[in-house]
Parts: C-alpha cells; structure tokens; sequence
C-alpha cells in the first residue's frame, strides 16, 4: 500500500474559552475574515469559523460540558482539539483499508461533511497522543 498523498490543510479546530474574545483576536489582531458567525449566534451551528486564505479555516469551539480542559494537560472525552488534512479523490478510495492495516481504528467514516470548501467525504480517528485527526476528500 502507497502512503497517505496529504495534498493540503482543510481546518483546525481549537477549544477557546471565550468565542468572543479569540474571534476579536483572529479578526482584529490577525486580519482573518470571521465566517459563520450569524449562524453560531442563531443557535444553528456549534462554532464559528476564521478564514486562513481561500481554503483553510480554524473553527473556534467551546468545549464540551464535564469534559476536562487542555490547559490543565487532561485529555478530553471528545477531543474537539482536531486537525483535518485533505487527499485526493482517488487517494481516498482506499483509506480506511490502509489506516486499518496500520492498526489505525476509525473513530467515525466515511461521512460526507461541510468543509472549507464545501460538502466532502471524512474519515476521524486518532494519533497515538489522541488527537483527533480527519482525513477529507472534495
């Protein structure tokens, strides 16, 4: 089996505090463009997001209710902590096999997702630190 052909970063998603606050910083300090705000303030997304360039996005998230936070070096129940790497059409056919022959368990795919660029097809699992990593194809 050929290795994983990762062609880019689609998104992170990073655990905040205070949503406000770090979407003032991304925008205001970094010059990112604040993305799905009116959605998250509507109460019909989880997050909203800051735009990278014309691809990447960081998702800004609370975490989880009675999950323990990273800044006291806990691991959270669900990791919200999460990176999402994109391959190829092609080079996604046959992920799940190949992570399964690495002795990768799939936390959850494949799913078809929204990502930065639209509606895509995911596979989650995690690194050998738990972190949770998503391999995604357009």
């Amino acid at each position: 089996m050929k290795p994983i052909k990762v062609t880019e970063l689609d998104h992170i998603v990073l655990n905040v505090k205070d949503i406000d606050r770090s979407l003032d910083f991304y925008a205001n300090v970094l010059g990112l463009k604040i993305e799905r705000l009116d959605e998250f303030r509507a109460g019909k997304i989880g997050f909203p997001s800051v735009r990278i360039n014309e691809h990447p996005i960081v998702d800004l998230a609370r975490p989880k209710e009675g999950n323990s936070s990273p800044e006291n070096g806990e691991n959270l129940q669900r990791n919200l902590n999460h990176f999402c790497l994109v391959v190829e059409k092609e080079d996604f056919s046959g992920i799940v096999e190949y992570l399964k022959a690495h002795s990768v368990a799939i936390l959850n795919g494949p799913i078809s997702r929204w990502g930065a660029r639209g509606r895509a097809t995911s596979v989650y699992f995690h690194d050998p630190d738990r972190n949770e990593i998503e391999i995604r194809s357009y």
